[in-house]
């Protein structure tokens, strides 16, 4: 007999991921680190700032489509992604644009301006934003975090996106590093600000922008909780890179939640998720046909792999039957593959 669940479909808006990094895809697997982290910022020193220093133009390509294929297999239409690749940067939007665009995934890019590299790499990073917003791509401006950029940075990107009608695309307080973030960005901050983290923040922070709620990478590196309820900001729902499935965000989300107040609902959580859709407002007419009895926040709640049967984007169907209806999966696959040997060697070297 078949199971009841795999019988019924409900329909929804397409999910977004309101705070990506599409290069990390191809990081499953990377070599170890030279030595094993024991704070935030040995995480971002030997793990992560490793790896995007060793990323070229062809392999964040191969992650981006590779990532979005992903998240069409989620049910993830649109990614707000957020990109680092001090060695690769002029282009890299256009490479990330065009790897979603290739899969059928809509995507807003930004390139995370950064003083780690000087007062050149700055320059450079806020150049690949200028040049991308200028040729019509959909993007922000992004900016690493507070900690790494001067004062003059943090202006000049606020400047730029002021300029290009658009919103910054910052970490705020991830780690107690960036603590003293809120002082230094409060007078720049627009509502349209994607405040990605929030861990550190104050309760009375008084930054304006929308904070986007990372639970499982929060948790995986160990940076604490951020308490979303405590905040007066709209709540969205990011995956910092770990994957684009934003209804398993939504689930721990909830648990997160509830292991602090037991008052938190689904209800509340759920609200989190949908507001992607308010900050990608086409999302709302993609379609995803899910093989689940319910959505119902409480049901969902409870409720593991629920999977799409067919997503359709702009009018499009990229999704069906468990593989995509616009481009050879195996292909893909294979390239991010060798993407990635490419991308291991790098980091050993």
């Amino acid at each position: 007999m078949a199971d009841v669940a795999t019988t019924r479909t409900v329909t929804s808006p397409g999910l977004v991921c309101a705070h990506h990094h599409l290069y990390s895809t191809l990081a499953r697997g990377m070599p170890a680190p030279p030595q094993s982290p024991q704070r935030f910022e040995d995480i971002l020193k030997f793990v992560w700032w490793r790896l995007d220093t060793a990323l070229d133009l062809d392999i964040i390509r191969d992650s981006a489509r590779l990532g979005a294929l992903e998240a069409l297999a989620r049910g993830c239409t649109t990614i707000i992604d957020h990109h680092e690749s001090p060695n690769a940067i002029e282009g890299s939007l256009d490479a990330i644009a065009a790897g979603c665009a290739e899969v059928g995934v809509r995507v807003i890019c930004s390139y995370g301006v950064t003083d780690r590299h000087g007062a050149e790499g700055a320059e450079r990073g806020l150049d690949e934003n200028r040049r991308f917003l200028a040729s019509g791509g959909r993007g922000m401006v992004g900016v690493h975090a507070a900690f790494t950029c001067s004062d003059d940075t943090l202006q000049a990107a606020a400047d730029l996106a002021t300029e290009f009608d658009v919103g910054v695309h910052i970490h705020v307080a991830e780690g107690t590093v960036d603590a003293s973030a809120a002082d230094r960005v409060r007078d720049l901050a627009t509502d349209k600000w994607l405040l990605v983290h929030g861990v550190h923040l104050q309760d009375d922070h008084g930054l304006a922008g929308t904070i986007v709620h990372n639970p499982r990478s929060n948790m995986n590196n160990s940076v604490g909780y951020a308490h979303p309820r405590r905040f007066e900001n709209s709540i969205a729902l990011g995956t910092d890179g770990i994957g684009a499935d934003m209804l398993e965000e939504f689930r721990l989300a909830y648990a997160a939640a509830r292991h602090t107040d037991v008052a938190s609902t689904p209800d509340e959580i759920w609200k989190w998720l949908e507001h992607g859709n308010s900050l990608v407002p086409d999302a709302r007419n993609d379609e995803v046909v899910w093989a689940t009895r319910s959505l119902d926040p409480w049901h969902q709640a409870f409720t593991t792999g629920t999977t799409p049967e067919q997503v359709t984007v702009d009018g499009r169907v990229v999704w069906a039957n468990g593989r995509s209806t616009v481009v050879d999966e195996d292909e893909i696959i294979a390239k991010a593959a060798e993407a990635a040997q490419r991308l291991f060697q790098r980091m050993e070297e």
